[in-house]
């Protein structure tokens, strides 16, 4: 596996190795040894999966007092995905990275506990799945704009009508948005 940093500290682009022929192929999504001697040692508990339309927009969410750190990944489609730092103490506070992830690069990225995450899905039946660092509680879930223009993510609009949930349609802005320390 090739461990690559992003611009924001803590975040990581992950590139399994892929052994492929005739047949198809075959890939490690996840190994505790190898993501650990990257620096990366979590237990998850929790894995999702959800199926989205092109222009589907979930996020920018977080959990407030039950933190989660994600490993995301495509396995049908693709996604251009984005975190979020949320840290106020932190010197990236506000800012956000992203990173096209689809069924045909493989890629995965590490989103850690303290940051927001959202996707917008750039074709139609993107299969995207996530491994949490701590479980789903609704109550503590929150959302900041996906549009917020302190923020000012580049999503790649010219591709997709945007589609989006009540929940994601109400988030706050970040100056008002409840954060991490």
């Amino acid at each position: 596996m090739k461990f690559i940093p992003t611009a924001l500290p803590d975040v990581v682009i992950i590139e399994p190795k892929v052994f492929g022929d005739g047949r198809g192929f075959f890939l490690e999504s996840w190994n505790a040894a190898r993501f650990a001697e990257a620096g990366l040692d979590f237990n998850f508990v929790q894995d999702n999966h959800s199926r989205s339309a092109a222009g589907v927009l979930r996020g920018i969410h977080y959990q407030l007092n039950n933190p989660q750190g994600k490993l995301v990944r495509v396995t049908v489609g693709r996604v251009f995905d984005v975190a979020v730092d949320l840290r106020r103490s932190s010197p990236s506070f506000g800012r956000w990275v992203g990173a096209e992830l689809s069924a045909e690069n493989k890629r995965m990225l590490w989103v850690p506990p303290g940051f927001g995450h959202g996707f917008l899905a750039l074709e139609d039946g993107t299969d995207f799945l996530y491994k949490c660092t701590d479980f789903y509680v609704p109550e503590d879930e929150h959302c900041i704009a996906w549009n917020d223009p302190e923020i000012g993510i580049a999503w790649p609009l010219h591709e997709v009508e945007v589609t989006l949930s009540g929940k994601d349609r109400a988030g706050k802005l970040l100056r008002e948005a409840n954060l991490y320390p």
